[in-house]
């Protein structure tokens, strides 16, 4: 007798609020970066864009519900909790900020720019999947302080500064939402019936600032956007060449996707459910490539969540409903009614509920004598944030530095030269910008490796380096072929001082001492 999953039950219902909830967070900060900060066109956004991302959504949300039927089927479980998923909020703020801004400083082109984007969405759709082979030989061999840190360096200077920045834009609304949503999530306070306070703030933030008048009930935006897996494609043809300089943002985040989906989906089987996390790393490398073919730009990943959802008594009917109502709400535009009634204070308190998690998940997650690591390997991707920013500004006069191939200052040598002259405290920052989630990473690991006194691998992470470097992954602005990059040298040098003070270690170090590190 086959074991009958319910398509919907009680539990579900908690679990689809969280899928739609923080989708469509997801979807109103990717429609307000892209048309309030970098002025897309809606044709581009509402008619690409939205869809495109909603096809991925619809694809995963169906495909987990299957695996979960699989899954029932075979233990013959009745039980059985979908993998959640969705858009990836780390990638979607690094491939937004980190691959889109530069582009559309750039090119001043939104159809180039969209192109390009799709095209790294593809690419980073393929990695993911690739994570299905690759990925528990990196987990080994990255550290979690590397890899966490500098992730959580990602949040906080870019989800955590926006956030704080977008409420005090407009004290008046965002002040109060902040006060309530603190309460519920830093405070732990709860509301009578167990209501919490975060979800008042969200709705009784866009109740609060509709009463004002700084948002409006707009359904002029709802029509029929046929996602054109056509235009997807064009796009991935003429995109590709202009992406390429962007491989090294692109690879290094998709490393974090697939990871993450990999602890996300073992966090699921230590609940109970035994998926495979191969398949799941597949699904999203798929959902992420149809996204892209279908015109969206930001990936897809399998969240957090699935041991909270399985314990409210979650079965399949959130994950193939949650698909179903987001396909058709990015098909049918629903997002532009969202869009202009859900005021910006209520994304930013988002932005720093999940700049806080990645930040605490950091440090929570590593051994404390490894926090050294987080904290270097959180540093480069300040660099990417002050380059933007700084760029961005000088833009604005109608003088922009062209990037240069390669070399110590690696971007804008002209632009970093007159920069230093006015005492800007710019030495180094073009030269980590370029290539910096990598830089992180290779700081992390290199500091974890001497924590725990391997300095032979410290050496190996060293080597690695000097190999990016030489390729142009890291500290150049394009790929290529550098092998007299400073950058190449200064790192074979610090490998061949690692590996030296390895081989004669216990003739020039006390081993036995021991170190606090906290």
């Amino acid at each position: 007798m086959k074991t009958k999953l319910p398509l919907f039950c009680k539990g579900d219902v908690g679990g689809l609020t969280y899928i739609l909830a923080n989708n469509i967070v997801n979807y109103i900060i990717v429609i307000a970066t892209l048309s309030g900060v970098l002025g897309w066109p809606d044709e581009i956004v509402y008619g690409r864009v939205i869809p495109g991302l909603s096809m991925g959504l619809l694809a995963s949300g169906l495909y987990y519900a299957y695996s979960a039927h699989r899954l029932a089927q075979r233990t013959g479980r009745t039980d059985v909790t979908a993998l959640p998923s969705g858009v990836s909020t780390p990638a979607m703020f690094v491939i937004l900020f980190g691959v889109i801004m530069p582009l559309h400083y750039a090119l001043d082109n939104p159809e180039l720019e969209w192109a390009a984007a799709v095209a790294a969405c593809f690419i980073g759709g393929f990695i993911e999947l690739l994570g299905g082979f690759i990925g528990p030989w990196l987990k080994k061999r990255i550290p979690r302080a590397a890899l966490l840190g500098t992730v959580a360096g990602i949040g906080f200077i870019w989800m955590s500064t926006q956030g704080v920045f977008d409420l005090y834009s407009d004290p008046i609304v965002g002040l109060p939402i902040l006060a309530v949503a603190v309460m519920g999530l830093f405070g732990g306070y709860l509301f009578p019936k167990k209501i919490p306070p975060f979800a008042v703030a969200i709705i009784g933030g866009i109740v609060y600032a509709y009463i004002l008048g700084r948002t409006e009930i707009d359904f002029s935006g709802i029509g029929f956007y046929a996602p054109n897996p056509v235009n997807g494609f064009e796009a991935l043809l003429s995109g590709f060449a202009i992406v390429l300089p962007y491989l090294s943002v692109i690879i290094p985040i998709e490393v974090y996707n697939f990871i993450e989906t990999m602890d996300n989906v073992e966090s699921a089987n230590a609940a109970g459910d035994n998926y495979n996390v191969r398949e799941a790393q597949f699904a999203d490398g798929i959902a992420t490539m149809i996204s892209a073919l279908f015109g969206g730009v930001v990936p897809n990943t399998v969240w957090l969540g699935h041991a909270g959802l399985k314990k409210a008594g979650a079965c399949i009917g959130f994950s193939w409903v949650g698909g179903l109502l987001l396909g058709f709400s990015g098909i049918f535009g629903l997002f532009t009614f969202f869009s202009g009634l859900v005021p910006p204070a209520v994304a930013a308190i988002t932005y720093l509920w999940c700049a806080t998690i990645m930040l605490s998940q950091a440090f929570r997650a590593c051994e404390p004598k490894h926090y050294a690591g987080v904290g270097i390997a959180m540093v480069p991707p300040i660099a990417d944030y002050l380059y933007t920013q700084v760029t961005g500004a000088v833009g604005t006069t109608g003088v922009w530095a062209e990037p240069q191939p390669s070399g110590l200052s690696g971007y804008g040598a002209e632009l970093t030269q007159n920069l230093l002259e006015a005492g800007v405290m710019w030495n180094g920052v073009p030269a980590v910008k370029a290539g910096s989630i990598i830089i992180g990473i290779i700081l992390g690991t290199f500091v974890v490796a001497v924590i725990d006194r391997r300095l032979d691998k410290a050496g190996i992470v060293a080597f690695a380096a000097a190999g990016l470097s030489m390729f142009g992954l890291i500290h150049s602005a394009l790929l290529g072929f550098y092998p007299t990059s400073p950058f190449v040298l200064a790192y074979i040098i610090m490998g061949c001082i690692c590996l030296l003070l390895h081989t004669g270690r216990d003739k020039w170090f006390d081993s036995d001492k021991d170190f606090d590190y906290v």
